[in-house]
């Protein structure tokens, strides 16, 4: 198996730690320990014993992800490290070479490279800005067959921030029962929707349906590498044994802690924590692109820490993007790592100060690149 580069992830690992100033994540500014947890609890915690934990998660740690889907029990839940290998155990498990898998674009790039490695036949359909960032159902309908057998989807969607609307998803489940397909659906920014109201999940649509999330993103707990994926029985236990190839198990410590995390009160109080930032620091930034003499047209996101605004001038995004990196040590994610040009993803959920910084100096570069391109 051949694998094709994964443009964002190798940009960010290879600048996020050098920059001063880091606006390609889309998760909140991370939790701390003393944040997360009681004195009594990380009292706790330093006396556990550092081995092997079950290694499809505790019992205790997948009956609080039970919670957040009804109808399921600890069989359905299989624990990852992190959502992306949640995702990857996905593809891995249920991909043959030549299998027709419709996927949304734009999005999160990590199962588009995975399913083109493995041999899939990848049908792309689009979110559309001038819909608001929903997808074209038209378009939808004509590319499911019965030769398909999954739909891929990010809802809430990475980059855009766009929340799928319930005719949108009553269409797709409708799709993927004619044609007997899957669907797998990465929730992973659930929970940090400015409404307040809960994306509803894909989990109960459906019975061929598997979900991925985790504790990255809305949660702001990017760093217990916590994951998940909920499917039925029979699905959960064919992809398992792939498991056992890759990381085998979660950390004895994230377990613990994941499971603080999933807590009602304290999963609530993450929540809110992630809304607070997202309202402030979204109205920050509306008001700053406000600002850029029509630079910018942005459809605001709904969910997720994470702004895809398009732009009017006649300059590559990665050119553009490399602009604001190597003159004010700001990274910014590229439209280009979606297959979206003339777009930018910007990440918004750090430190207000940072923020403010940031938008300062990528302002003073764009008044260079407008002076320089007619």
């Amino acid at each position: 198996m051949k694998i094709e580069p994964f443009k964002m992830e190798r940009w960010q690992s290879t600048w996020e730690f050098v920059v001063k100033y880091n606006l390609s994540e889309s998760g909140v500014h991370p939790i701390s320990f003393r944040e997360l947890a009681t004195p009594e609890e990380l009292d706790e915690i330093l006396k556990i014993n550092l081995g092997y934990i079950q290694t499809n998660g505790s019992p205790e740690l997948r009956e609080k992800i039970c919670y957040l889907y009804p109808g399921t029990n600890i069989d359905n839940i299989l624990v990852t490290t992190g959502s992306a290998e949640a995702n990857f155990l996905l593809i891995w498990s249920n991909i043959e070479p030549g299998d027709e898998v419709v996927f949304m674009l734009p999005t999160y790039m990590q199962m588009w490279g995975l399913l083109r490695g493995f041999g899939a036949n990848v049908k792309p359909f689009y979110l559309r800005e001038e819909l608001n960032w929903a997808p074209d159902l038209d378009e939808l309908k004509r590319t499911v067959s019965k030769k398909t057998k999954l739909i891929i989807i990010t809802n809430p969607n990475n980059p855009t921030g766009a929340v799928m609307s319930s005719e949108a998803r009553d269409i797709i489940v409708s799709l993927a029962e004619w044609a007997d397909a899957w669907i797998f659906s990465d929730e992973v920014y659930q929970g940090a929707e400015l409404s307040g109201s809960i994306t509803p999940s894909f989990w109960g649509m459906a019975k061929k349906v598997a979900v991925t999330n985790g504790l990255s993103k809305a949660y702001g707990l990017p760093g217990l590498r916590t994951g998940w994926i909920v499917g039925p029985e029979d699905l959960i236990q064919k992809t398992w044994p792939y498991h056992d190839y890759t990381t085998i198990s979660l950390s004895a410590v994230s377990n613990r802690l994941a499971q603080i995390a999933l807590a009602p009160e304290n999963r609530k109080k993450i929540l809110n924590r992630t809304r607070k930032i997202l309202e402030i620091n979204l109205a920050l930034l509306e008001s700053w692109m406000a600002k850029q003499e029509g630079f910018f047209h942005l459809v605001s996101p709904q969910a997720g820490a994470i702004a895809f605004p398009s732009y009017n001038l006649k300059i590559n995004s990665t050119q553009l993007a490399n602009k604001f990196l190597k003159e004010k040590s700001v990274l910014i994610v590229p439209g280009e790592h979606f297959e979206m040009e003339n777009y930018l993803r910007f990440g918004y959920g750090i430190e207000k100060e940072h923020l403010l910084k940031a938008l300062a100096l990528i302002a003073e570069v764009l008044e260079n690149v407008r002076k320089n391109i007619v």
